[in-house]
């Protein structure tokens, strides 16, 4: 049997940083650490991490923080929580804020799976999915954070209207995405396959991978997912 190619789901590459985890650890006013100890212990409420109670945001895969903590300069009216499990990323996140912190900015190191420790049913406003891992061997299908179980689990804590903003540069990604949401009848609208020659790209805020990959002349792949309760 021909061995199945990979081409088109470039998986990228993170540089371990082993002192991340600690240098981390001395802001915890700024970053959580949720562990599978910690779940045997406690329940984090997301909503109790911030002073102000206000629509919630969520980027799931935040990398390091550039799309999120311009955002949460935009819209202080915002609460946005980033979570990312690897904190060799995070750390790099951290330091864009560690100096002039957000009120309304959070950043957790935790596993999307155990979003359903964190939140409450319709607690949240908007999910950013951007640049997720494409995870290119089929067989790990299920690891994609637009994978139908996945957006199962979102669904039990948007709003109803609540929508999903996803963004890549991968096109078999984009392609097993959209069949993804559709099959989870969310209602799909500003779709675009080159999201800066398109106009749907004048207030887009782009992450380190968007700056990277447009710059390489790569397109990139935008939708808005909104789920519509039945």
């Amino acid at each position: 049997m021909a061995k199945k190619s990979n081409k088109g789901w470039k998986k990228m590459r993170l540089r371990n940083i082993p002192e991340a985890k600690g240098m981390m650890e001395k802001y915890p006013h700024l970053v959580n650490f949720l562990t599978y100890q910690v779940l045997q212990k406690d329940k984090l409420v997301a909503t109790t991490l911030f002073p102000v109670q206000q629509p919630l945001h969520l980027e799931l895969g935040m990398g390091r923080g550039k799309f999120i903590t311009t955002l949460a300069q935009k819209n202080p009216q915002i609460n946005y929580l980033g979570i990312e499990k690897y904190t060799s990323v995070m750390y790099k996140a951290l330091l864009k804020i560690k100096d002039k912190p957000l009120p309304n900015l959070q950043l957790l190191v935790m596993e999307v799976n155990h979003l359903d420790k964190i939140l409450s049913s319709a607690q949240v406003e908007r999910i950013y999915l951007n640049f997720s891992d494409p995870w290119p061997n089929q067989g790990k299908a299920k690891q994609r954070l637009t994978y139908y179980k996945k957006l199962q689990l979102y669904k039990k804590f948007l709003q109803p209207k609540g929508e999903i903003h996803f963004k890549t540069d991968n096109e078999k990604l984009f392609e097993f995405s959209l069949n993804q949401f559709a099959q989870e009848d969310f209602y799909l609208k500003n779709i675009t396959f080159d999201l800066h020659n398109s106009d749907t790209c004048s207030d887009n805020v782009m992450t380190e991978y968007e700056e990277r990959f447009s710059g390489q002349g790569k397109k990139i792949y935008r939708l808005e997912a909104q789920y519509i309760k039945r």
